[in-house]
């Protein structure tokens, strides 16, 4: 009985250890449309990209067992109240709209303003004047339509929305569209492809608003997820100490993401 005994309870201890080594599964929604080089599906099917390899790297540094989870972008924070998702690292920037119904850790990257660029040759300045009649390309439900519906609307010939950047960029590229409007981190990228070195240039930061430009992009999480936050803040802060950040920045960005 007595031998028993010993067994019971060091399988017990044997259990609680293996649960406790366990990692928390926590899973983590991106938007399913492609975000290069933050997010996209290589030739095998795996996501790959800069946040994907820094979600990677918070998860490790917080021991949690993250899932990736692919959303539609304009159903993405439905997604997170609804308890479908977890966690959301999808580029989202931290706005005050935003912070009315989901809470953000700290920032993992910033946004830097809004960059317009166009068909090379063509005369467009970033401004209501300089855009006025034109055809803007904005990806719906992002900071960049926030700030063309208060400041470009009213002298646009049109507001073209859409599910991705990068069918913007392609109706941009096609003459479809006279300008697209987004992020420069995003812009600078598609001036990197062949079609964007061959089409486009950048025709120049819009003008400051700091009441849509956000402090920068942090993970988005449900209210009252204090523990979850506490972790991914802490781990946030654990790899950028341990040069996991920079490591991984280096491969994809020739300059600073992360800013001030």
């Amino acid at each position: 009985m007595r031998i028993l005994s010993k067994l019971t309870a060091a399988a017990a201890i044997f259990c609680a250890s293996t649960l406790m080594a366990q990692a928390e599964q926590v899973k983590v929604g991106i938007a399913a449309e492609p975000y290069p080089p933050f997010s996209s599906l290589d030739a095998s099917g795996k996501w790959v990209g800069w946040e994907i390899e820094i979600i990677d790297a918070i998860c490790a540094e917080a021991k949690l067992d993250c899932v990736i989870t692919p959303v539609a972008w304009d159903g993405i924070i439905p997604s997170l109240t609804s308890k479908k998702i977890d966690v959301i690292m999808s580029s989202m920037s931290i706005t005050e709209k935003r912070k009315k119904t989901i809470d953000f850790s700290d920032k993992y990257y910033s946004d830097n303003g809004y960059t317009i660029a166009g068909p090379k040759g063509v005369t467009i300045d970033p401004t209501p004047e300089g855009l006025k009649g034109r055809i803007l390309g904005i990806q719906v439900s992002t900071n960049a339509e926030v700030y063309a519906s208060k400041h470009f609307k009213d002298s646009l010939a049109e507001m073209k929305t859409y599910q991705t950047q990068d069918e913007a960029n392609q109706d941009l590229v096609a003459g479809r569209i006279d300008a697209i409007l987004a992020s420069p981190l995003t812009i600078d990228q598609f001036m990197k492809t062949d079609q964007g070195k061959a089409c486009c240039e950048i025709k120049g930061k819009v003008a400051n608003d700091p009441e849509i430009f956000a402090p920068g992009a942090g993970a988005g999480l449900r209210k009252g997820d204090t523990m979850l936050k506490e972790k991914i803040n802490a781990a946030i802060k654990g790899i950028r100490a341990n040069g996991k950040y920079n490591e991984i920045t280096k491969k994809y960005f020739s300059f600073d993401i992360y800013g001030e």
